[in-house]
């Protein structure tokens, strides 16, 4: 005979208050940053930055590998792809066309899109330990591979770049699985913020030192570096990551006890069925999904649009170009870490609820780049390269808003989600670029505008949908439906 679920309601109430006591005695005894829960967030960081190290590698080196200003002192190119030797560099350079750079550079989106959502699905189920490994592995393994792809043909460097953005959709598609099981709920948004923002650092790094590397060492040491720093990654993971706290060798026993007091009130157990139709009916989700779909479409933009206008404004070689673009990364670490200290901060006072501080830092992560984008075609040179600037670091304050929502409504499918709507965040990827184009090649003037105020306009759209329907409660669908009998 089963419960009335009123019953179970009161008595998982009675639980939950008993657990909150508990969790605030344990945590008086539970060290903060020097805990292994946030030793973990700071490995994950860093094989974050490496991963993004290796997927933007090429982007910069693609300037030195294709034959441009030393052009009029080669002879014999291959109209086939095939490489010549730089002279000057002694480095090989390629003969390929815009087009072909083009799809070179986009292999490595599809590569991950097709493998991101599969892999938090089983990393929601197996553990996020073993699949991220793999993937990281494997990616740095190609990272290595890349020179000797590229002089193979342009066949084989897709190929390559295709393989290795799989392994990392592998990566980006398990990292979210391990905070279901380590990070306690007040703490959400400064944990997941220490890992996400190892991505910020891997643009800073690459932008900062890739033309640097490439104009002092050779193109191809680009490669070598992160792909070296990426299997040591390898052997750092394997030795201190594990999938949860209790089989973790080294956690002490009082932070053992305190992670797993604080999530015994959540409904986290893997599963292997999905309630799809539930999904697809749940408007919380698709609120999450648009709106990280409508941000993105402005962070596209943003990372197109500011190395394109320092370089027309200001004529920069590739070096100058990449330390100015790089300065807006500074920006986004400075507001992620700051966002996701108040965000936990507000929680953890009690002062605002866990919905409204998740609407809140959506709101200002959205409508104030939104304002600041808008306003550029009319201001200065100056003016307007440091509010692109601004907008791309004050956006990431969604880390603690929307983009992190899915563990709160979701905690057993929180990888999946994640997973899936990260394949969401990389079709503005695909389709800004082509109308980006498209505007700018009727008009430059008012072509710039307009991917500004559309740019905005479809932020603010996504902004409004998680205002209206966005949630922070476990949604039915997302709940383990349990039985107790006597």
């Amino acid at each position: 005979m089963a419960l009335p679920e009123d019953d179970n309601t009161v008595r998982e109430s009675i639980n939950l208050q008993d657990m909150q006591l508990d969790e605030k005695q344990l945590k008086k005894k539970v060290p903060g940053f020097l805990s292994v829960r946030y030793g973990l967030a700071i490995i994950i960081h860093f094989c974050l930055f490496v991963t993004t190290s290796q997927n933007l590698s090429l982007s910069i080196a693609i300037v030195a590998m294709v034959n441009s200003t030393g052009q009029s002192n080669l002879t014999n190119i291959s109209r086939k792809g095939q490489p010549d030797v730089n002279p000057d560099a002694g480095v090989p350079v390629y003969d390929w066309s815009p087009e072909i750079q083009g799809i070179i550079l986009s292999s490595i989106t599809y590569g991950q899109i097709i493998t991101l959502t599969p892999s938090g699905y089983f990393a929601g189920v197996l553990g996020a330990r073993k699949i991220f490994m793999i993937g990281l592995f494997i990616s740095s393994v190609l990272s290595f591979l890349i020179p000797l792809a590229a002089a193979q043909g342009m066949v084989y460097i897709i190929l390559t770049r295709a393989a290795q953005g799989m392994a990392q959709g592998m990566e980006f598609g398990a990292s979210p699985s391990f905070w279901v099981k380590w990070a306690p709920p007040l703490e959400r948004s400064r944990i997941s913020s220490i890992t996400s923002s190892g991505t910020i650092l891997g643009i800073f790094t690459v932008l900062l030192v890739g033309g640097f590397i490439c104009q002092s060492l050779g193109w191809p040491y680009i490669f070598y570096i992160f792909g070296g720093i990426g299997c040591v990654c390898c052997v750092i993971w394997f030795s201190l990551v594990y999938d949860d706290p209790i089989n973790h060798p080294y956690i002490s026993e009082s932070e053992k006890e305190y992670i797993t007091f604080s999530l015994a009130g959540e409904n986290s157990s893997p599963s292997w069925s999905l309630p799809i139709n539930a999904m697809i009916r749940s408007l919380p989700l698709w609120a999450i999904i648009i709106t990280g779909f409508c941000r993105f479409w402005l962070v596209t933009n943003l990372t197109i649009s500011l190395p394109l206008l320092i370089n027309i404004m200001f004529d920069f070689d590739i070096r100058n170009n990449g330390i100015l673009s790089a300065l807006p990364s500074v920006a986004a670490w400075i507001c992620i870490t700051l966002g996701s200290q108040m965000a936990d901060f507000l929680l953890s006072k009690k002062i605002l609820s866990l919905v409204v501080v998740r609407k809140l830092f959506t709101v200002l992560g959205m409508l104030l780049p939104s304002v600041f984008i808008t306003a550029v075609p009319y201001v200065s040179s100056i003016t307007a390269v440091t509010l692109l600037m601004l907008s791309m670091g004050i956006s990431c304050l969604c880390y603690s808003g929307f983009m992190i929502n899915s563990l709160d409504i979701a905690p057993r499918y929180t990888s999946f989600l994640m997973g899936l709507g990260g394949v969401f965040t990389m079709i503005p990827g695909i389709l800004s670029p082509t109308v980006t184009g498209y505007l700018i090649n009727q008009d430059s003037v008012s072509g710039w505008k307009n991917v500004f105020l559309l740019s905005a306009a479809i932020n603010l759209a996504g902004m409004i949908i998680y205002v209206i329907f966005g949630r922070a409660d476990i949604q039915d669908w997302a709940k383990e439906k349990r039985l107790t009998r006597f």
